[in-house]
């Protein structure tokens, strides 16, 4: 069944805007099925499996029709189960976000009826509630559906399953006779089909057949995480698995600008594709990809339609799709051609019942992961650098510097100290030698905005890689993505007046020069957000930075001489609070 762009069913915009919030771009084949019929006001039946996106079906056609000026239940929704109850609540009000004034009320056994009450007093318009805890509010007379518009029966097979025909049938014949009647039904049984006839006016059916399983070659995962914690978790499995070609799919414009300069600053080589960018973007951003120019691409749904790309080693779902279909089709943009492929999707709180309710419905076959610990992504990173230097030594592809070693070992040092010391600079070590020292404790006292080395600390970007990932050149996007990542609570966001009457405290630290960057305290910049973009992007210690100066319209940094030549190149381009970073060596 089609698929229609939500601009083109006829919703208001409130309604439009808070589906373009929501990152969908376009209805679900049950979504443009049924959004016109239930605008139009017609009974519809739904033959559909949670999964479908069939929320959003109902939801929308009962918020557009809700008069926000009276307070009185104008539409109700039954659900089997209390969870779905509350999952539906959240859909009503995420798609009702910009129409000011409407209330929707989860009613359900086990909550308190106090609660419940001041709901309902409160003049809730819309109640989603389980069959029996509405009908035990309609007997004690809180529930009053003199005005209902709407009544919607949401997995109708499953409720009459769990014993509740009685008090669906005293709900529908308690209800205006001229109400609209929503139904819908994974199947079809001959009581839900009664139910239909009589409690129904000439509906229109909609169907929507369930997928076969997607290909078995590809391997499903799926990982609970905090949102927060959702960079964190995709990077460690990136870096795990040692990926090196994938797609990363957000569910809007937004989050694929934020994720791809995240990603970005910690030197992982990706680039971005949604609706914003120009059709000659895309193309040059898919041209590189194709070419395995950089490694992941960042994109929305609709953006990736038609991608043609082989060999995909792995499908991130960073958000979880809309519905079962759109989920089937990121999946199966890997394990093509009889190869393998893997699939892993994050979700967190109550989005593990979507997920769940999708893979029902395209009898899909997910496991659960378990993050992995630095400890373990460690391991792994010493691993692939083993299996490399193996391959490299059976292969004998290298050039032999055999002058050099026999030069260390007559001077005495042992065979395996070499070694050891030759793996540490290919991973990126410093020699103690040139190791920049701390500033003296006195210099890190005041003014707390200074203190960066205890910010430096927590920053998330601020950790060791073995091997530093090549940064293609970006393609350009209409807006810069801000940049996310929280100042520790110890560092004020923006310097005082007094701060800028001081002596600069740059510039007074042997061994270190002073770079100045084009961002200050007009972008709030903190101490923490300079220091953990130095360190992620350039995989140099925390303390090459030093004390750092911050005015209003630019930053002074001392870094240590020897890597302040990296800083300056590493950084140029770089977005740091949506300013492209434009360091530069202060000579005077």
């Amino acid at each position: 069944m089609e698929k229609r762009p939500f601009a083109e069913l006829g919703l208001s915009p409130e309604v439009l805007k808070a589906v373009d919030k929501m990152g969908f771009e376009e209805a679900s084949p049950i979504q443009t099925a049924v959004i016109p019929h239930g605008l139009a006001g017609r009974d519809v039946i739904g033959q559909s499996a949670t999964g479908s996106g069939k929320t959003a079906a109902f939801a929308i056609p009962v918020i557009e029709k809700i008069d926000v000026s009276k307070r009185a239940v104008q539409a109700l929704v039954l659900c089997p189960t209390r969870e779905l109850a509350v999952q539906v609540a959240e859909e009503f009000g995420k798609l009702a976000y910009f129409k000011k004034g409407l209330l929707e009320l989860p009613i359900y056994g086990g909550q308190s009826y106090e609660r419940q009450y001041r709901g309902l007093a409160a003049g809730a318009q819309v109640v989603i509630g389980t069959p029996g805890r509405v009908m035990d509010h309609m007997q004690r007379g809180s529930l009053k559906l003199d005005n209902l518009k709407v009544v919607v029966l949401d997995e109708a097979d499953r409720m009459l399953d769990m014993g509740f025909r009685e008090d669906i049938e005293h709900i529908l014949s308690s209800v205006p006779k001229s109400r609209q009647m929503l139904f819908f039904s994974a199947t079809m049984p001959h009581l839900i089909q009664d139910l239909i006839k009589r409690h129904s006016r000439d509906p229109a059916w909609v169907r929507i057949e369930a997928h076969a399983a997607n290909a078995p070659q590809v391997d499903q995962e799926f990982y609970e995480v905090d949102r927060r914690s959702k960079i964190e978790a995709l990077t460690r499995l990136i870096d795990l698995h040692d990926f090196r070609y994938g797609i990363i799919f957000c569910s809007t414009k937004i989050m694929v600008d934020e994720l791809d300069e995240h990603l970005h600053s910690r030197g992982y080589a990706c680039d971005r594709l949604h609706g914003d960018l120009s059709q000659m973007q895309r193309d040059r951003v898919m041209e590189k990809f194709r070419r395995r120019a950089f490694e992941f691409l960042i994109a929305t749904d609709v953006a990736a339609r038609g991608l043609d790309v082989d060999d995909l080693e792995v499908v991130f779902n960073y958000d979880l799709p809309n519905d079962a279909e759109d989920y089937t089709h990121r999946i199966g943009r890997t394990g093509r051609a009889g190869k393998s492929g893997r699939a892993i999707t994050f979700v967190s709180g109550r989005e593990i019942y979507k997920l769940q309710s999708m893979a029902h419905y395209a009898r899909l076959k997910i496991s659960r992961g378990r993050v992995p610990s630095m400890g373990e992504v460690e391991e792994a990173r010493e691993e692939v650098f083993l299996e490399k230097l193996r391959r490299l030594l059976d292969e004998k592809k290298f050039k032999s510097h055999d002058r050099i070693v026999d030069a260390l070992l007559e001077q005495g040092y042992a065979s395996t100290d070499i070694a050891s010391a030759l793996i540490h600079l290919l991973q990126g070590g410093a020699t103690d030698a040139k190791a920049p020292a701390p500033a003296p404790a006195p210099e890190r006292t005041a003014p707390k905005w200074v203190e960066n080395k205890a910010s430096a600390k927590s920053a998330p970007t601020a950790r060791a890689m073995p091997t530093p990932r090549a940064e293609p050149p970006r393609s350009p996007a209409k807006s810069a993505a801000p940049e996310s990542a929280p100042a520790p609570a110890a560092v004020s966001a923006k310097p005082t007046k007094k701060s800028y009457e001081r002596k600069p405290r740059t510039g007074r630290e042997p061994g270190f020069v002073t770079v100045s960057f084009n961002v200050g305290s007009a972008q709030l910049i903190t101490p923490a957000d300079l220091v953990g973009k130095v360190a992620g992007v350039t995989r140099l210690p925390a303390a090459v930075v030093g004390a750092i100066d911050i005015h209003e319209n630019h930053t002074d940094a001392d870094v240590a001489a020897e890597a302040a030549e990296i800083v300056i190149a590493k950084l140029e381009g770089i977005p740091l609070k949506g300013v492209k970073l434009k360091p530069a060596l202060v000579t005077s």
